[in-house]
């Protein structure tokens, strides 16, 4: 194969920032997780489980959303209300533009 028998529908590169954090939360359990920082996503970032491999596409706006987290990462409903109370503290508002 060669790369003109491909059909690309996106292809670009940018700057983004990537931070790397891991923690223990309250109830113990632990988080090894990827923050990247983009212009792709209207202010979202995407979150990545180190452990599981799992990532999803996040802003606070789906930290209130019920169930979220636990689908995404395949967590629990403890271990996600603790995961949330961290990534609120970094995901910052969601920006929409036109």
């Amino acid at each position: 194969m060669h790369m003109k028998d491909f059909d690309f529908l996106s292809d670009s590169t940018e700057q983004t920032s990537t931070r790397f954090v891991t923690f223990v939360t309250p109830g113990l359990y632990r988080f090894d997780l990827v923050i990247l920082t983009t212009n792709r996503f209207y202010g979202k970032k995407l979150v990545t489980d180190m452990q599981s491999g799992r990532s999803g596409v996040l802003g606070s706006d789906d930290l209130e959303e019920e169930g979220v987290l636990e689908s995404i990462f395949r967590i629990n409903e403890e271990e996600a209300a603790e995961l949330a109370q961290f990534l609120m503290l970094v995901l910052g508002e969601v920006h929409f533009t036109d």
